[in-house]
């Protein structure tokens, strides 16, 4: 059993069940994701993960999932180029799950009023610049980057409080008012989903990292 596919199949199960408006109860989440080879048991460090890494919340009597980093670790392994369902047979829910992901997932972080990691989406360029240099710092800080941070952890670390295209735009915004300066190169391991949340021009191709030109 793959621990990150298994992670986002039981955090795709808990959203569908409601989980970031109410508590599931055990019996009824593990009823979904549990197949007929396993045991609850199997899953024990599974869970144990998502809670520590603030994912989910876990009571005696249920889970519940996170509204703003649970989302965003279930975001990232659906968009993950090695998602994918085990077995031969996908159970209806998780087909009908996936569904209302997509259809509503882009009006939840398009709208003016949702809140993501406890904060609302991202409405303007300066709104934007000033996220996106306190991503970039804390990144930096966290991390010791050498004032080289990759972009599609900068993009990762904002997440969906803005469009893909916005951040793209606007990324380019700061480097055009010599803010940041975005540069090639590939990341480091050459993961394809890491060079899709970095930065593509025409003229200037592949930009997957950002230098601060500006304190």
């Amino acid at each position: 059993m793959t621990s990150k596919n298994t992670s986002t199949r039981l955090l795709l199960a808990l959203w569908d069940l409601g989980g970031t408006q109410q508590e599931v109860k055990k019996g009824q989440l593990t009823k979904r994701i549990v197949l007929k080879s396993q045991k609850v048991a199997d899953y024990q460090g599974i869970f144990e993960e998502l809670q520590k890494e603030g994912a989910i919340a876990i009571s005696k009597k249920g889970y519940s999932l996170t509204s703003g980093k649970g989302l965003e670790v279930l975001g990232e392994g659906l968009r993950s180029s090695d998602f994918k369902f085990e077995g031969t047979i996908v159970g209806t829910w998780a087909a009908n799950a996936l569904v209302k992901w997509i259809s509503q997932i882009d009006v939840a972080v398009t709208g003016a009023d949702v809140l993501v990691n406890g904060k609302g989406a991202i409405a303007s360029y300066d709104e934007f610049k000033s996220v996106a240099l306190e991503v970039y710092d804390k990144l930096n800080y966290e991390y010791n980057f050498n004032n080289l941070v990759p972009i599609y952890r900068i993009r990762r670390g904002i997440g969906d409080r803005v469009s893909r295209t916005e951040f793209n735009d606007w990324l380019l915004e700061t480097q055009a008012n010599d803010i940041l300066q975005l540069q090639g190169g590939s990341v480091e391991d050459s993961a394809p989903d890491k060079i899709e949340d970095s930065v593509a021009t025409e003229l200037d191709g592949l930009r997957c990292y950002a230098t601060r030109l500006k304190p």
